[in-house]
Order: C-alpha cells, then sequence, then structure tokens
C-alpha cells in the first residue's frame, strides 16, 4: 500500500510552547483518518505543515513525488480581486476552461446561439458533459451561483463552501479538510458524506461532527499531550479503548508517583559525591522523574454553572412576522415557551435560523407581531459569530469585568481565576494575552462568560464550531442537566438528537412548522413519506376490460377532434407527471409537500389511464373505418 504523505519525528512550537514532538507516522492511500485532540493540541497546525503551508521546526514531511493533495483550511484566504469563476476553474485544465465559458455565456449572454452551440461542440468532442455535470451539482449542493461575483463580496460561511466547491471539483488524490461541516447545512452535510466516501477516496480531516466522523472515516488519529495514539474503527471504539488507555496510565502514574517518592528520599539521605551512589539508579531516577512530569488524569472542562429562578411566564410570540427585501423569512408565527422547553431550530441556510433568534433576543424588531418577555427570564446567548474580545486584553480581565466571585450549581462561590482553572484557562494563560488563545480557546471563553450570567434562557447558535470533541461532550453533559429552556441552532445531527426533544422547521417562505420528537424521528418520517410518495408516482395503466361497442363505419367530426385534443392532453399529463416526480425526488423533507405532490401526481395517473383508454377506443374505431 502506496504512502502519500508521512510524518518523520516532527515537532513545532508556537509562542515558546512546543506543541507536539518527535510525531512519525504516515497516510496511506485509501485511508480516511480522522484527527481528534483537545483545542490548542496543534491539530490545525498539523494539518498545515502536512498540505507544505509552512514548514516544521523539527523533522520534516515527505510526500509522495507529484502528489495531488487538497487542503481545505478553517480561515481559507483567496486572491484579491478574484471572482467565482476564477477561483473555481483551473487555467491549466482544458475541460475547465471550455465549463467555465460555457456557464458564463448561459449567464451573461444566453441569446448567443453560435457561440453556445460552438462552446457545447467542444465540451462534447471532450467528453466533458458528465464532468460539467458534476460541477454543476457540487456548485448548486454548496448553494455558489452568480460566477462573475467578486469574492470579496461574500460572507465567511460563503468563502468556505467555495473554497470546498474548488476542492471537491478538483477531486485531489487525497483531502486534507479542517472543519469541512462548518457552514454547512444538515441536508448538504449528508451530501458531502455520501461525495467523500464514494470510491476509494484518501482523507484526513478534523472535524467536531460526531455522524459525520463516524460516517466518513474509519480510523482514528489521536494527539494528546504531545503524543499520537492510533486508533482503527469507530468514534465509539476509539472512546472505549482511550478509556481503558487512560485508565492504565493513571494506574502506571499512580505507581510511578509512589516510587519517585522513594527515590526521592533516597537521592536526600545519600551523600552529595556522586561516585557514592548507583549510577545506575540515579539514572533510573531522572527517567522516573521525566515520566511523571507530564503524567496524571488530564484535565477536563468543568460546567457546573447555577440558572437563575425562572418564573411561569418565559417568553411569548405573537404572530410573528419578518423579512428582508421583499423576501418573507417568518410569516404569522405565535408560540408560548413553557418551563423546561428543548428546542431545535433546523433549516436550510438562508430561511431565517439567525433573524429569528435575533428577533427573541431583542436585538432585531420584527415587522409585525411582538415578543413578550417574562420579568424572571435571563437569557444567555451564545452566537456563531462570537463575542468580540480585544486582542491585548489579558483572559483574567474579560472574567472580572463580569464578576470577580461566581456562584456554581451547588451554592458555593468560586473567584474568577479558579472558574478559568475549571475551564481549562491554566495562570500561564489567564494571565496572557487573548491573542494569544487559538480559535476553540476563544469559543470556549465565549461559552463561559455567557454561563457566568445564570442563563435560564439559552440560546447556542452553532456552538460546535471550533470547540474539539472532549469539551462538546462535557458541554453535552452540563446541557442534559441544565433545568432552564435551552434553544439550539446546529449541523451537528449527535447533538440534535441527544438535546432537543421538538423542532422548529424553518421550511422557506416564511414557514415555520413545529415537529415533537428529536432530528433522526424527523429524517426518518421525511423518509417514509417520500417511500411512500414515489409508490404513488408510479405510472400503472391497467387495460379496462369493457363490453364491446357497437362498431363504427368511421368517426364523425367530434370524435375527429376529440382524438386529435386528447393526444395533446395525454402528452400535456405524461409531461406534468415527469416534471412533478424530478420534484418529489429532489430531495424534500417537507411532509405536507410530499403529500401535496404525491396527491397531483396520483390525480394525474388516474386521468391519464381515462384519457389513455378513451385514445385507443377512438384510434381503433378510426382505423375500422
Amino acid at each position: 500500500m502506496s504512502t502519500y504523505i508521512s510524518a518523520e519525528n516532527l515537532g513545532h512550537s508556537f509562542n515558546d510552547t512546543w506543541l507536539f514532538r518527535q510525531l512519525t507516522f504516515g497516510i496511506n492511500r485509501g485511508r480516511r483518518v480522522a484527527l481528534v485532540g483537545v483545542n490548542g493540541a496543534g491539530k490545525s497546525t498539523l494539518l498545515k505543515l502536512l498540505a507544505g503551508k509552512f514548514n516544521p521546526i523539527e523533522g520534516k514531511v515527505v510526500r509522495s513525488k507529484e502528489l495531488k493533495l487538497g487542503y481545505l483550511e478553517q480561515d481559507p484566504a483567496f486572491p484579491k480581486g478574484a471572482t467565482i469563476s476564477d477561483y473555481i476553474f483551473q487555467s491549466d485544465n482544458e475541460q475547465q476552461q471550455l465549463i467555465r465559458k460555457y456557464e458564463e455565456l448561459l449567464e451573461d449572454d444566453p441569446d448567443n446561439y453560435k457561440a453556445i452551440e460552438k462552446v457545447t461542440e467542444e465540451i462534447s468532442n471532450l467528453d466533458a458533459w458528465e464532468y460539467e455535470h458534476n460541477i454543476k451539482t457540487i456548485l448548486g449542493r454548496l448553494d455558489i451561483h452568480h460566477l462573475e461575483q467578486k469574492i470579496e463580496t461574500l460572507s465567511g460561511g460563503q468563502k468556505k463552501r467555495l473554497a470546498l466547491a474548488q476542492l471537491l471539483i478538483a477531486d485531489p488524490e487525497i483531502y486534507v479538510l479542517d472543519e469541512p461541516t462548518n457552514h454547512l447545512d444538515i441536508d448538504t452535510i449528508e451530501w458531502l458524506e455520501s461525495l467523500l466516501t464514494e470510491g476509494n477516496k484518501t482523507i484526513l480531516l478534523v472535524t467536531h461532527d460526531r455522524y459525520f466522523l463516524d460516517n466518513v472515516c474509519n480510523e482514528i488519529i489521536e494527539i494528546d499531550r504531545g503524543k499520537i495514539n492510533n486508533y482503527s474503527g469507530s468514534y465509539l471504539y476509539y472512546l472505549e479503548k482511550k478509556e481503558e488507555r487512560e485508565a492504565t496510565e493513571v494506574a502506571q502514574f499512580a505507581k510511578n508517583s509512589n516510587l519517585l517518592r522513594k527515590e526521592l528520599d533516597w537521592m536526600r539521605r545519600q551523600p552529595q559525591a556522586r561516585g557514592t551512589k548507583s549510577k545506575a539508579r540515579i539514572d533510573a531516577f531522572y527517567d522516573l522523574e521525566e515520566k511523571t512530569k507530564d503524567g496524571g488524569p488530564k484535565e477536563k472542562v468543568q460546567l457546573t454553572m447555577k440558572a437563575a429562578r425562572q418564573g411561569n411566564k418565559i417568553i411569548e410570540i405573537d404572530h410573528l412576522t419578518k423579512g428582508f427585501n421583499g423576501k418573507t423569512l417568518i410569516e404569522n408565527f405565535s408560540y408560548v415557551f413553557k418551563k423546561g422547553d428543548r428546542i431545535g431550530l433546523a433549516g436550510k441556510n438562508g430561511t431565517g435560523k439567525s433573524t429569528f433568534l435575533n428577533i427573541i433576543t431583542g436585538s432585531l424588531n420584527p415587522d409585525t407581531g411582538k415578543i413578550d418577555k417574562g420579568e424572571t427570564t435571563v437569557m444567555g446567548y451564545f452566537h456563531q459569530g462570537g463575542m468580540v474580545f480585544k486582542e491585548s486584553d489579558r483572559v483574567i480581565d474579560i472574567v472580572k469585568d463580569v464578576a470577580e466571585y461566581i456562584t456554581m450549581a451547588d451554592g458555593s462561590t468560586i473567584s474568577a481565576s479558579n472558574l478559568l482553572t475549571q475551564f481549562l484557562f491554566p495562570p500561564a494563560k489567564q494571565f496572557g494575552m487573548v491573542a494569544k488563545l487559538s480559535g476553540g480557546e476563544k469559543k470556549r471563553l465565549q461559552l463561559m462568560h455567557i454561563l457566568m450570567k445564570n442563563p435560564n434562557f439559552l440560546i447556542l447558535d452553532e456552538p460546535t464550531n471550533d470547540l474539539d470533541i472532549d469539551t462538546l461532550n462535557v458541554l453535552e453533559e452540563f446541557l442534559i442537566n441544565y433545568p432552564g429552556v435551552l434553544v439550539l441552532v446546529t449541523h451537528d445531527r449527535y447533538l440534535l438528537d441527544k438535546l432537543t426533544d421538538q423542532l422548529f422547521i424553518l421550511e422557506g417562505n416564511g414557514v415555520i412548522k413545529i415537529y415533537n420528537g428529536n432530528y433522526s424521528s424527523y429524517r426518518l418520517e421525511a423518509e417514509e413519506a417520500r417511500s411512500e410518495a414515489k409508490k404513488a408516482s408510479k405510472v400503472t395503466i391497467q387495460p379496462i376490460i369493457a363490453a364491446p361497442a357497437p362498431k363504427k363505419s368511421k368517426l364523425g367530426f367530434r370524435e375527429q377532434k376529440e382524438l386529435a385534443n386528447i393526444e395533446k392532453e395525454i402528452a400535456q399529463a405524461e409531461k406534468e407527471i415527469k416534471t412533478l416526480t424530478a420534484e418529489l425526488n429532489s430531495g424534500i423533507t417537507n411532509h405536507q409537500e410530499l403529500t401535496s405532490l404525491a396527491a397531483k401526481i396520483s390525480g394525474l395517473n388516474e386521468a391519464l389511464n381515462i384519457k389513455t383508454l378513451r385514445w385507443l377506443e377512438l384510434t381503433e374505431l378510426n382505423e375500422t373505418a
């Protein structure tokens, strides 16, 4: 099995702190590997080193000759002044350049039939129509349109999707992906899973999405305290084996610590003259000291914050409507929040999830309707854009600006410094600048900043972005026992399933449907509805045997006219059935829309059966004339 990339004794540091040292491993062809580890362990740095974005301080990265590598970074950079088309289509790829010309003609000059015909012929000669279809599918699924639009005018999420599209179109020999599911809705994530698992692709990725990790990867590499641990199997298998390994390490650490205390006592009691001591025993002491230096149980984030008392009236939404630029996002929606509500917001990008959250938090006014908030309701809003911390601020000062002492779930109070320690910010980081924190550490600081205010109505908008899986597991445990109201927006299907029992599904055009159940239940029902609708959509013309009618020598004028019209009606009905069937199979999950389409198709099939039988009857009569 050929090795695409190998790391040999790799070491790298930032801000005088080593992330890892002496890492040695390889990525072979056909392997689909997930890289996991806590925030700040060096996952993104390791991906950049493997992708050749910069050189390691120690060791080297070896890539196979002329390796075609595709790298998706968390915050991709783009050429200044470039358009979407400039970035998507590679200048040295003849097929891509023809497809680019074809798409631009259709968008900018659709009446230029001669030019379109010419480029169409060239695409046919290169047998590139399937390639064109694949490109169009990728761009469509990632919601990328208007190829002449400047990249600098796109939002952060659009830029990440554009970078992903370019990589998928290039179809490299190895995919190196840093958080590929960020800024994707759930339908698109499921499509991406299917695409990445087709064929024998080689993949190395970092992701916080546990369902995505399990569905795409079959091997896990963990960076833990600067070392590499390999696991073959699912994420659940990794957790089981990791727990066994850590239990063994804790036991060994306890044993080594006890032995070290005895050896330390022996070292102190011996004369200073080195020659009088056992050199082998001294060397063993220093070796044991090194082993215990970074050992011991791993610290984990501790979330035990108290929620403020909640009254009977929480938040009441009354006939809410909101739109932008003539597009309605929310129309006439009402809901009364109850104690213990655990609600997930689901819907494609652009259907208004963030708008809905901004309205109920009061940062955006509705067009019509009102939001009535109870006096005891204390809101905490974890925004996907993050909080704006000054890079020059000290971490501890950000916390002390909220409170010097914080009340915990058991009623006890702790200092700001102790709270930061519980959130895995040791003293060195507490008194350091925000600029030195990783993206995940900044998100963890934001989460702590919000929970310090003891909210009883918690809104989490994409909390999984940039958080490591270990922190997500602790957050999940905290939220399972959280006594307040929870509103969750996330593309992480695992988190939706574990934490919510009701969904607000934003279906587009202002419609918000309330579904009682979690996301997996909703998807299962949608699949069953689609399956039933497909059965109803099949055209089945059953011949009807009727009593023979008296034969006519020829058709009358009225019957001739009926025959001519019925042929047109049959053709039109078949066309409508084909169009509606394609719409039915396009991935719609709305139950009402699926049922409506199935009913229309069923009605058209019945009418088609009747018209076809009448056409046969008239044709037979005409032939006997």
